[in-house]
């Protein structure tokens, strides 16, 4: 049969993009929810899966894991640099003298710290934030319908990542914990074999959960940004920028516009999150300490040390993070919806049809 309600179709496209093709399919219960009513937004040919299903979301969550994972452990030098800046200032004065310090007492191997902590966590995390940002962003998309998913758009994107970021952000904690006193504790640990049992022994287990109130503060904000502006800035570009429409683009330009829109995502990320950024270095150092305790010391000032290293840092991973994720998704034949455009219903609702 076909369907005959727009509030059936919506519920198969979180973009409730107007460029509607009905198919026809088969039902086996007239209850039976199935995302098979999707409108054709969804089925460009050649997709490996429906968008939604199961294996959508379980590609996705690789995909996260992929594109986190290798990127952040890729800057894992900058990070150690950042972090020292951040938690000893007075010997790490800028980012090519932190560099310089680093190699003259732990040689070139010492810019490796803490890569095996940061590539586990932030998969993990990658994993998480990706993942369950797609299956919010329809969740969300459902109960909205049709029309305000495209008007309330932005803060859907916003509502989805927050909650996406929230489980993920559970999951990077303990790696995350471990990854800052590797780094910043010289002497402390050299591997993350030898550093987590100690901790463990010194702190038990809130040793690896006590900087997850300052993450959310960090990555909630950060991840909200990360997706929002991105979303936002690809449906620009290709409105303003790109001389001809998505559809009409090949493969490798769509993921050149991705790039860039990520790049500009990023610089708007590290400034909103830097300040939670400095607390939680300085807090994963330090036993005993608060992170209110922790801001207090730094001052307005101190919670701005290191931004430079860290724009550099977070725009080329997030650009780099956004390229590798909609790669993974072209590799295995994703759907990869088109920016929204206004329902029909909506147009003629404010008068924009004949």
């Amino acid at each position: 049969m076909y369907p005959t309600s727009l509030t059936q179709l919506a519920r198969g496209n979180p973009f409730s993009a107007p460029l509607f093709t009905l198919q026809k399919v088969e039902e086996s219960h007239p209850n039976l929810r199935t995302r098979r009513l999707a409108a054709a937004a969804v089925a460009e040919e050649g997709d490996s899966c429906e968008f939604g299903s199961q294996k959508y979301f379980i590609l996705c969550g690789f995909g996260g894991i992929v594109s986190c994972g290798t990127t952040h452990t890729a800057v894992v030098p900058l990070d150690l640099v950042k972090c020292r800046m951040q938690v000893n200032p007075d010997k790490y004065k800028s980012i090519g003298n932190g560099f310089s310090v680093t190699v003259r007492e732990d040689g070139f191997r010492g810019l490796a710290k803490g890569w095996a902590p940061t590539f586990i966590g932030y998969s993990m995390q990658g994993l998480c934030k990706f993942g369950f940002y797609e299956v919010f962003k329809i969740l969300y998309s459902d109960l909205l319908g049709e029309e305000n998913t495209y008007l309330w758009r932005t803060s859907l994107y916003l509502a989805a990542s927050a909650s996406a970021e929230f489980f993920a952000d559970i999951a990077l904690a303990p790696m995350e914990a471990v990854k800052v006193r590797i780094q910043t504790q010289p002497g402390y640990a050299n591997t993350l074999r030898e550093c987590v049992p100690k901790m463990f022994a010194e702190e038990g287990l809130w040793a690896f959960y006590k900087g997850v109130v300052p993450l959310w503060m960090r990555q909630i904000p950060y991840t909200m940004m990360k997706f929002a502006c991105f979303e936002r800035t690809v449906e620009m570009l290709y409105k303003y920028v790109v001389p001809k429409p998505r559809s009409e683009c090949s493969k490798p330009e769509q993921l050149v516009v991705t790039f860039v829109a990520g790049y500009i995502a990023g610089v708007f990320c590290a400034i909103v999150s830097h300040p939670a950024d400095s607390v939680v270095s300085v807090l994963n150092k330090e036993k005993g300490s608060t992170a209110l305790q922790v801001l207090k010391r730094l001052g307005p000032k101190g919670v701005w040390k290191g931004l430079v290293a860290r724009i550099i840092m977070i725009g080329t991973l997030t650009a780099l993070q956004w390229f590798i994720y909609d790669s993974v998704k072209v590799y295995f034949r994703l759907p990869r919806p088109p920016p929204p455009e206004m329902p029909e219903s909506l147009k003629k609702k404010l008068g924009l049809t004949e």
